[in-house]
């Protein structure tokens, strides 16, 4: 199983991490712009010579006025951005991953603002997915039933696209779910051959997110393996300590 990590702040201290992983893995970079993803990319192969990153994959975040994440209340201006950042050489060549969230505690004045482009900006959103010539994931809210779905599908949180991968957000820290329960959407997650988030194990732009502790990643790790999902990605690498490298060497 291929454990990766997203990485929402990437500064010195965060980056620091990678010296605690030490098994191939993939990097989900949070960044406002691709020129600062492909600065800390170069950081990264120059400071860490060593790092086990196989593969570096861009994820665009935006000012809170903007929205910051991904969805059809994120202000025109910023996805047509992003649309074009794609669009120039480099950024064909780059992996790309959608975070899909409403701006429900950054802006919730873009649901007001923007709600005159919310058709626009979905068509523009799925146009990325659709076109972008290089690798491409979302990270989704994890829809409990297929009618659920088709909800995330019409507010925009979900494209129902084979060409790209999608990283269900099943962080056990946030969800007041069973362990039996749990197990179980991870089969139907690995019916549907999408990757899982796991986490958290530090805080994010929110700044509220509850710490999954050690032992209950190794729980959520073990289910992970049981219901044979192919990559689980741990939101992430700046809470990486040497109990939580223990806990993710047993299953990498």
């Amino acid at each position: 199983m291929k454990i990766s990590f997203f990485e929402e702040f990437a500064d010195e201290t965060n980056l620091a991490k990678l010296k605690y992983v030490t098994w191939p893995t993939k990097l989900y970079i949070a960044a406002p712009s691709l020129k600062r993803f492909l600065e800390v990319k170069e950081e990264i192969k120059t400071n860490y010579k060593k790092n086990k990153i196989t593969e570096f994959i861009y994820w665009p975040t935006f000012e809170i006025r903007e929205g910051y994440w991904v969805s059809p209340f994120t202000k025109r201006d910023a996805l047509l951005r992003l649309e074009k950042e794609l669009k120039s050489e480099i950024g064909k060549k780059t992996s790309v991953m959608l975070d899909y969230e409403f701006p429900w505690t950054k802006n919730p004045l873009l649901f007001v603002k923007q709600s005159i482009n919310f058709f626009k900006n979905k068509k523009l959103i799925n146009g990325i997915v659709k076109t972008h010539p290089s690798n491409v994931y979302s990270a989704e809210y994890h829809a409990f039933g297929k009618r659920k779905e088709k909800v995330m599908e019409w507010i925009g949180l979900h494209f129902p696209n084979k060409k790209y991968r999608t990283i269900k957000m099943l962080y056990h820290s946030k969800m007041l779910i069973s362990n039996h329960f749990f197990a179980e959407e991870l089969v139907k997650v690995k019916e549907e051959k999408s990757l899982v988030g796991l986490g958290t194990i530090a805080k994010g732009i929110w700044g509220f997110d509850h710490i999954l502790e050690p032992k209950k990643l190794r729980s959520d790790l073990k289910a992970a393996k049981k219901a044979k999902i192919k990559e689980v990605v741990i939101f992430r690498l700046g809470g990486m300590n040497a109990k939580y490298a223990a806990v993710v060497k047993k299953f990498v």
